[in-house]
């Protein structure tokens, strides 16, 4: 039976699976096909550890941990409200199809409806057709003013 719940940073075989899985995302070519850094593996969890703002979910078949979705709260300026950003989701490849990840979201929209956060965001890359059938049955939907203005577009600039 598959369990989802929130990680404790402090539980040393938690800590290690978030490593895991993430490395693992990170690994799949929709995580950019690039294993994490040495830098990334040793420092994640302290770095997280300082970061009130984070939720992370993780999802269990027994004692085996098979998925991961990594939140982060921001700030609506236009609603003065707290939104909560869905950063990372990821399944392990044998355990996809099954609904996971549409637990660790829901437990992600508990979150924020608890904390009074007035969206949840996420991202999704253009190609990702899987997770954006998911993401619309879920009831997201790309950010959009009007048609006449077009989608929003996540752009980024490295430092």
């Amino acid at each position: 039976m598959i369990q989802i719940k929130r990680a404790d940073l402090a539980d040393p075989k938690q800590a290690e699976a978030i490593v895991e899985l993430l490395n693992e995302y990170a690994n799949h070519p929709m995580g950019g096909s690039e294993a994490l850094t040495e830098f990334t593996c040793n420092n994640l969890i302290s770095s997280l550890k300082l970061r009130k703002e984070c939720a992370i979910f993780l999802a269990y078949d027994g004692d085996n941990a098979i998925g991961l979705c990594n939140c982060f709260e921001a700030f609506s300026t236009f609603a003065c409200k707290p939104l909560l950003n869905i950063h990372d989701l990821f399944v392990v490849e044998a355990y996809r199809k099954q609904g996971i990840a549409r637990q660790m979201m829901q437990q992600a929209e508990q979150l924020a409806k608890d904390n009074g956060c007035c969206k949840l965001t996420l991202e999704v890359l253009s190609k990702n057709e899987a997770a954006q059938k998911s993401y619309l049955a879920s009831g997201y939907k790309p950010y959009q003013l009007g048609d006449e203005f077009g989608s929003a577009e996540f752009w980024q600039k490295y430092l």
